[in-house]
């Protein structure tokens, strides 16, 4: 694990504030037609928490800067239950862009698996439910292995590519803790009032409407990540120089005596 520096911490508070100051002064939402369910505009830079500061300072960066945004927003309880969503898009594109490829897999893998023991899943009878929330989050972790295997081509042009795919695969890491969370008892008949027919008709309403807007968000993140990266590259502001843009240089050959 990478030592963490001053200069690092003082970034991290910096992302935090950014955070709470685009979701204060700028509370743009998205709805997605369950309730008072949105989907912040603010959490999408929660992936380049993870790619400037690591999986594990951008995760705490995020929490910071999600905990006072609800503090400061009026703690409605309708967000508490998805503050951990942002932190775990950060800690993905972190792992990722800093190549702990296992470290990115396990909470999808985890999170997908729990999601199918919810009740709107196991008391509908059939894998309809499970099959349409989680189709994008496979499709996800799968495009974990072509990242891995070709960020050398993905990398061209200073990681355009590169930066839409860690986009989208974190924001789904996101998505998923959200869905997790929707299908507990306590948060969709405790906090929402819905009865579980509801929860399981908001979940098969719109299965391509949530994934269009991962990939508008992933855009966005690309446009934004690409001169960002480029400048803080040059830099030691960035959690380490070994990173998923660094090709690794050919090791010599033995030489014999």
């Amino acid at each position: 694990m990478n030592k963490i520096t001053t200069r690092q911490i003082a970034l991290a508070a910096i992302f935090a504030a950014l955070y709470v100051a685009v979701n204060v002064a700028v509370p743009l939402a998205i709805p997605v037609g369950i309730g008072g369910l949105t989907i912040s505009l603010s959490a999408l830079i929660a992936t380049l928490f993870g790619i400037v500061l690591g999986p594990y300072l951008g995760t705490a960066a995020a929490l910071l800067g999600a905990a006072v945004s609800f503090v400061l927003t009026g703690m409605s309880p309708y967000n508490l239950p998805f503050l951990l969503s942002p932190p775990l898009n950060a800690f993905v594109s972190g792992a990722l862009f800093y190549k702990k490829w296992k470290l990115a897999v396990i909470p999808f893998i985890l999170l997908m698996v729990a999601f199918v023991f919810t009740p709107p899943v196991y008391s509908f009878g059939n894998p309809q439910v499970a099959i349409w929330v989680l189709w994008d989050k496979i499709i996800a972790v799968l495009l974990i292995a072509p990242l891995m295997l070709f960020r050398k081509r993905l990398s061209v042009g200073f990681g355009a590519a590169l930066f839409f795919l860690l986009a989208f695969i974190g924001n789904q890491a996101d998505n998923i803790w959200g869905s997790f969370a929707f299908a507990l008892p306590q948060v969709y008949e405790g906090i929402y009032g819905m009865p579980l027919e509801a929860v399981q008709l908001a979940f098969l309403s719109a299965p391509f409407l949530y994934p269009a807007i991962r990939l508008l968000q992933a855009f966005i993140i690309m446009l934004i990540a690409v001169p960002l990266i480029r400048v803080l590259a040059q830099t030691n502001w960035m959690w380490s120089k070994d990173n998923i843009l660094v090709q690794t240089p050919p090791q010599p050959s033995p030489t014999k005596a």
